[in-house]
């Protein structure tokens, strides 16, 4: 059986706690609380428009997989490579700028990569047995279902940047920069 995995949808709900404060949450409120509302709120992130078998859909739309990496970050390519042998679908952030290493530190809590994140589950370094037992234990299949036709989404910016319209755009190129010994975002592999 195949699914199709439409753009992730999710609920932000409100309601008031028992301790009378207000509490803003994707799970529903207990059914004692005074609920203030609910709001749905869609993802344009999608995984991908190729039907996937149920079971690697089901693990898909229940535990997304995202993962931080650098350039020249051998460590990076072998989790990276782990992922796609094992045929799981996952977004890919990258680290290359001071706010990368900023939105990586508020995500993971440290700057060491690569960073797994299954759902809200975090897994810091790479260790392929344990990112394995991670996958499989979040509904990930043993075995590369991916359809053929699956292609993996681009990588993007940890932190896109945020273009001011006041602002005019500098398309001039740029020259390329010398590869440097030391990472300056502070970076360690």
């Amino acid at each position: 059986m195949f699914v199709q995995i439409a753009p992730a949808q999710a609920q932000m709900h409100k309601w008031v706690d028992a301790n009378g404060k207000i509490v803003y949450s994707d799970t529903p409120p207990p059914a004692n609380a005074k609920k203030l509302g609910t709001k749905a709120i869609e993802s344009s992130a999608s995984i991908s428009n190729v039907r996937l078998p149920f079971e690697l859909a089901a693990a898909v739309a229940k535990n997304p997989v995202t993962i931080y990496t650098a350039k020249n970050c051998v460590v990076c390519n072998e989790a990276r490579s782990l992922l796609k042998q094992s045929g799981i679908p996952f977004f890919e952030k990258t680290i290359d700028s001071k706010e990368d290493v900023e939105k990586l530190k508020q995500v993971s809590g440290d700057t060491n990569i690569p960073f797994m994140l299954i759902n809200k589950s975090k897994f810091s370094g790479f260790q392929a047995i344990d990112w394995r037992n991670a996958l499989t234990a979040a509904g990930y299949p043993e075995t590369n279902m991916l359809p053929k036709e699956y292609r993996y989404p681009e990588p993007e910016p940890a932190a896109p940047p945020v273009l001011d319209a006041s602002k005019p755009v500098d398309n001039t190129p740029k020259p390329a920069l010398r590869p440097q010994s030391t990472s300056p975002t502070g970076i360690r592999f």
